[in-house]
């Protein structure tokens, strides 16, 4: 997809602070972080969602969750992390590119979700 923000970032048009870098994944901080440590997995390919995503992709996301605790620790977050993937609209997906937030920090996070 030409117009997506994800896809641009992936191919270098829009700058990133990079965590990680091969031929089919990238990571890179959130530009908006919520917590100390805030940064984003997202597939090279673009997937739009996890919704999307099928049993051809299996590899690419294996390899995104097999990489997150290592970045993770190398983040600086040995003692735990979230991981949050939204989905669609009603799981606020706000970049229609599939990514995975990692967050964290010294403090133990809040609820997961508020009631």
């Amino acid at each position: 997809m030409n117009d997506c923000i994800f896809c641009k970032i992936a191919r270098g048009e829009i700058p990133s602070r990079k965590v990680y870098e091969d031929d089919e994944i990238l990571a890179f901080h959130d530009i908006g972080p919520v917590t100390p440590v805030h940064f984003l997995i997202i597939p090279k390919l673009h997937i739009p969602s996890l919704a999307e995503a099928d049993l051809s992709h299996q590899a690419v996301l294996g390899k995104m969750l097999g990489l997150a605790g290592r970045l993770a620790r190398e983040q600086g977050l040995a003692d735990g992390f979230r991981t949050i993937i939204n989905t669609g609209r009603i799981g606020r997906q706000e970049v229609y590119h599939l990514h995975v937030h990692i967050l964290g920090g010294p403090e133990p996070l809040g609820p997961m979700v508020r009631k």
